[in-house]
């Protein structure tokens, strides 16, 4: 059985004369001297991509070391862009990145498609059945992929490669275009070595800060401005928000990135231990104390310190944290010898400090050094549909857990994270995927090739927080919504809703609410929706 072949030559492009590919061609061309955002890059040249060769969905991906990452889609669900695709767990796109030219895969092919699933707007309909990749090159190097993917098994059996390879010329200098942009917004060589190593430290980890709602832009423009500096970071936000993936980004772009990032987390030992794993032990300092240890401060010298839950410092090691910001000195327990240290520390918290100093739980010296730079992580709840793209991140780890061909959202499945309150943030999405995926898997008596959850597996409605469900005549007079806040509410409620009928077609939503395409697609940007 052929799984895939290369493109021919001598294949004609059906319905496309010269003239009209060089109207599609032209507007590309002429883009490349345009100032245009990254995002309005890309969708037109999937736009551009898909008028020149019909199909139902395309998508744009990076390879970032073993892992490709989706940079822009069009015709797939939104939680793909959150999806991370690990090579080698996805043999068509080995075979894709390992030829130098175009590849198509047989209708028939054995081989899993990654885009099974996900598809928008198709009843019924869940495989890919016509498949087309296409490797990128810039200066000489594989970049990443463009992929176009069809349900009718024969929408490409007839295709131009010279318009193809035309259209792929212009898609590797507009991503040239991008990437020089990008690097003189980032001020040169030295803040790209730091991007690079902050995207290799990610794909190394599997961690990584996923979104592109203002409140996660604005996030990542603070972490970028404070982590060229040695300022000390206090990160606050929620339980779940993701704190220590913020300090990791920190010391990632930071000039200390070649060193040791070190973490602890305070609230996960007991207060006779805390100082031992801050600052150290001799030998015989107290019972079981049987070699010198080296502690955490030590430990990180040249680099970054990382304290977790910083707030539940007991106030004798708090006295001695103090010191040691102050002056970089520090002495192991039992010894009289001073050890100096050269680190940088960032500390996080769930709790509001400045009362901690009020109630005296808290040293109010030590939480002015602390708080030199605070940074507050948005809750999920007011990242908009950042929760898709982090969905879509959580869906593809199970997938591959799970042993399984495809996970996917059903659109009531969507319009139920969207609504929910989330008081657990990042981490109670990432347990629900993970949950429900597993119950889903335990119910299905035959195992199939696509799994779907729906609404009914997540049962947001048994777990919402009692306030976020409250009437709104619950709500105390003195507390009472603006107008404005009551405004924006009732339409992120009325969109939300129509997209649920409408199963997450936009253009269907417009036509219900009576709005211009273009007007619709503003208000759900202003509302956090896209």
């Amino acid at each position: 059985m052929v799984n895939s072949t290369l493109v021919e030559k001598t294949q004609p492009l059906i319905g496309l004369t010269t003239q009209a590919v060089l109207d599609v061609l032209t507007p590309l061309i002429l883009d490349l001297s345009r100032e245009l955002s990254e995002r309005e890059r890309y969708r037109r040249l999937l736009s551009a991509l898909r008028d020149m060769f019909p199909g139902d969905a395309a998508a744009l991906l990076r390879l970032e070391g073993d892992t490709l990452v989706p940079l822009a889609i069009d015709g797939l669900s939104s939680d793909t862009l959150g999806r991370r695709f690990r090579v080698a767990e996805h043999p068509r796109f080995q075979q894709i990145l390992a030829q130098p030219g175009p590849t198509r895969f047989a209708a028939d092919s054995e081989l899993p498609d990654p885009y099974d699933g996900v598809v928008q707007d198709v009843a019924g309909h869940l495989e890919v059945h016509d498949c087309l990749g296409c490797p990128l090159f810039i200066r000489g190097e594989p970049w990443g992929l463009l992929t176009l993917d069809a349900l009718d098994p024969a929408r490409f059996d007839s295709i131009d490669f010279s318009s193809l390879q035309a259209f792929l010329g212009l898609a590797a200098a507009t991503v040239s275009v991008v990437e020089r942009i990008d690097a003189l917004a980032r001020n040169g060589e030295e803040a790209q070595r730091r991007a690079e190593a902050y995207r290799q430290a990610s794909s190394e980890s599997r961690r990584e800060m996923i979104g592109s709602s203002d409140a996660h832009r604005r996030l990542m423009k603070e972490i970028e401005v404070v982590a060229a500096s040695d300022l000390t970071v206090l990160v606050t936000g929620e339980t779940g928000v993701g704190k220590e993936l913020v300090a990791n980004a920190i010391h990632a772009l930071s000039p200390r990135s070649n060193k040791p990032l070190v973490s602890l987390n305070c609230a996960a030992l007991p207060d006779t231990l805390v100082e031992s794993e801050l600052f150290g032990h001799v030998r015989g300092a107290f019972s079981g104390a049987s070699a010198d240890r080296r502690g955490k401060f030590e430990l990180a010298d040249g680099g970054t310190i990382f304290l977790d839950e910083v707030g539940e410092l007991p106030l004798a090691v708090q006295a001695k944290l103090l010191r040691v910001l102050q002056n970089g000195q520090l002495q192991r327990i039992g010894s009289d010898h001073e050890h100096r240290v050269d680190v940088r520390m960032i500390a996080a918290t769930n709790r509001d400090l400045a009362e901690e100093v009020r109630a005296g739980r808290f040293r109010a010296d030590l939480y002015h050094r602390l708080s030199v730079y605070p940074l507050r992580v948005p809750p999920l709840r007011e990242r908009g549909r950042d929760v898709l793209l982090l969905a879509g991140f959580f869906l593809e780890d199970n997938r591959s857990r799970l042993g399984l061909l495809s996970l996917r959202l059903a659109a009531d499945a969507q319009a139920a994270l969207l609504r929910y309150s989330w008081p657990g943030n990042v981490r109670e999405l990432e347990h629900l995927i993970g949950r429900s995926a597993l119950k889903a898997l335990a119910a299905n008596r035959e195992r199939r090739r696509i799994l779907t959850l729906t609404a009914a597996d997540f049962a947001l409605s048994d777990i919402q927080e009692p306030e976020a469900t409250a009437p709104a005549e619950a709500q105390p007079p003195g507390e009472a919504k603006d107008f404005r806040t009551a405004v924006t509410e009732f339409e992120r409620n009325l969109v939300l809703d129509a997209l649920e009928r409408n199963k997450q077609n936009w253009a269907a939503v417009a036509r219900e609410l009576g709005l211009d395409r273009a007007n619709l697609n503003r208000l759900a940007k202003r509302l956090g929706l896209k």
